[in-house]
C-alpha cells in the first residue's frame, strides 16, 4: 500500500487553463478599472497646468519637505520606542513568575484593543502634551502592544528541543533567550516587525488631527489655498506615491536584512571536503580503502 507523499498534486492541463483565464480576466478587470479612473481625472481637468503648476513654487516645495520630515521624525522615535516596548512586554509574557508575566498581558491586551486615535487625543487633550510627543505616545503604545506578540510568537516558534538543549548545557534563562531563541526567531518574526513598522509609518498621517505638522497636514494646507476646483486630488497624487514609495523602500529593506541573514556565516554549516581515506580515531584501525 503506498501513501500519498506530496502536500498537493501538480496542475493538469485543464486546471492551468482554468487558471490562464481567471489571470486573464482579472487583468482585463484591472486594466478597465485604471483606465476609468484615468479617464474620469482627464474629464474633470485634473492634469492641466493650472493645477500643477503650484507645486512649482518653492514656498509649496519647501512646506511638502518640512512635512515629510516630520513624519519621517515622528516615524523614527515611534519605531524605536515601540520595538524596545515590545520586547520588554514580550520578555514580561514569557516570564515564568506570574507577576510579571500578568501584568504584562493586561497593558498588552488593553493597548492592543484601543484605537490609535483615541489614545493619541486621550494624551493630546487630556494630558495636555504636545502634538509630537503625543502622537509617539499612541503609536508606540499600540504598535509595541503588537509587537510584544509578534516577538512572543517568534521566540515560541524555535523548537522545543533547541531550548532543552540549552538548557542541559547549563546556560540560565536569560542566556537561552538571548543566544539561543531570539536569534532563531528573528527569521520567523522578521516580516511581521516589518509589516507592523509599516502600520506605524501610515499612522503618522493621524496627527493631522491634532495639528502636527506632517506630511498629510502640509497637504492639506496647499489643498485648502488653493482656488481651483477639487484641489484635493493633484495634492493625494502627489502626497500617496511618496507614502507608497516610503513603505515600499521600508519593506525591500526588510528583504535586504533577511537575505544577508541567510548569507551569514552564523546561519551557515562549515563546507566539509569528501571523507578521505585514513584512521577514523588516532590509535583507531584504518578506515577500508
Amino acid at each position: 500500500m503506498t501513501s500519498a507523499t506530496a502536500l498537493y498534486d501538480l496542475p493538469g492541463p485543464r486546471t492551468r487553463r482554468r487558471h490562464l483565464t481567471y489571470g486573464v480576466l482579472s487583468a482585463v478587470l484591472i486594466a478597465a478599472l485604471c483606465g476609468r479612473v484615468l479617464y474620469l481625472l482627464i474629464d474633470t481637468g485634473q492634469f492641466t497646468h493650472a493645477k500643477w503648476n503650484p507645486f512649482a513654487y518653492e514656498g509649496i516645495q519647501e512646506l511638502l519637505l518640512r512635512g515629510l520630515g516630520n513624519t519621517l521624525r515622528a516615524f523614527a522615535y515611534a519605531a524605536v520606542l515601540s520595538l524596545a516596548l515590545g520586547a520588554v512586554l514580550a520578555a514580561g509574557r514569557l516570564s515564568d513568575h506570574r507577576l510579571p508575566r500578568w501584568a504584562a498581558t493586561a497593558v498588552v491586551e488593553f493597548f492592543r484593543a484601543m484605537p490609535v486615535l483615541v489614545m493619541i487625543f486621550f494624551v493630546f487633550v487630556a494630558l495636555k502634551v504636545q502634538p509630537l510627543p503625543a502622537l509617539v505616545t499612541g503609536l508606540t503604545l499600540y504598535n509595541g502592544s503588537v509587537l510584544a506578540e509578534v516577538f512572543r510568537a517568534g521566540v515560541n516558534s524555535v523548537e522545543r528541543g533547541q531550548r532543552e538543549a540549552a538548557y542541559s548545557l547549563g546556560m540560565r534563562k536569560t542566556q537561552v533567550m538571548t543566544y539561543v531563541l531570539a536569534p532563531q526567531g528573528v527569521r520567523a518574526m522578521l516580516p511581521a516587525v516589518i509589516s507592523q513598522l509599516v502600520v506605524a509609518l501610515k499612522d503618522t498621517s493621524l496627527g493631522f488631527l491634532i495639528t502636527y505638522e506632517e506630511f498629510l497636514h502640509a497637504g492639506k494646507l496647499i489643498a485648502s489655498n488653493l482656488d481651483y476646483d477639487l484641489p484635493f486630488i493633484p495634492v493625494v497624487m502627489v502626497i500617496s506615491p511618496i507614502y507608497i514609495g516610503m513603505c515600499m523602500l521600508l519593506s525591500w529593506s526588510a528583504t535586504w536584512v533577511a537575505r544577508r541573514q541567510r548569507r551569514s556565516p552564523r546561519t551557515e554549516g562549515p563546507d566539509t571536503g569528501p571523507a578521505a581515506t585514513g584512521t577514523l580515531l588516532p590509535g583507531g584501525p584504518s578506515a577500508p580503502g
